[in-house]
C-alpha cells in the first residue's frame, strides 16, 4: 500500500474517532495517526486546516466536550476574533472537535460517512 499524505488526528477512546479509522482501514486508505491529547494541533496549523476546510472556525470546537461547557464558550465564541480562537484551540486538544483528517485535497472536521466517501473515494 502507498502511503499518502494523509494526517488522522483523534482520541483513541472516542466512539465517533474509531468508526473513522475502521472507515479508512476498511478503505485501505494510508494514514498517519495523532492523538490529539498529546499532540495537540499548533495554532499554525489549525489556520492553515481553518483555510484549506472551507468551514467556519466554530465547526473546529469540540461543543460537546466538558472543556468546553466548563469555560462557557458557547457565549464567548461570538464576541472571540479568529486569532483568539485559534490560539484559545491550541492550547488544549480535547477543545478542537474530532476526528480530523488531513489530505491533499482538504481537510475533513468530523466524520460523516459519506463526506469522507465523497472526499477521499470518489473523487
Amino acid at each position: 500500500m502507498q502511503k499518502l499524505d494523509k494526517l488522522f488526528l483523534c482520541h483513541p477512546t472516542c466512539t465517533t474517532c474509531k468508526k473513522a479509522r475502521a472507515f479508512l482501514d476498511a478503505a485501505g486508505l494510508a494514514y498517519t495517526e495523532r492523538d490529539i491529547r498529546h499532540n495537540k494541533p499548533s495554532a499554525a496549523e489549525l489556520r492553515a486546516w481553518h483555510k484549506a476546510s472551507g468551514l467556519p472556525l466554530r465547526r473546529f470546537f469540540n461543543t460537546s466536550g466538558a472543556l468546553y461547557r466548563e469555560l462557557g464558550l458557547s457565549a464567548k465564541l461570538p464576541s472571540m476574533s479568529e486569532d483568539e480562537q485559534i490560539a484559545l484551540l491550541s492550547l488544549d486538544g480535547m477543545l478542537v472537535r474530532r476526528p480530523i483528517l488531513v489530505h491533499d485535497g482538504g481537510v475533513l472536521v468530523g466524520f460523516s460517512q459519506a463526506a469522507w466517501e465523497e472526499a477521499l473515494i470518489t473523487s
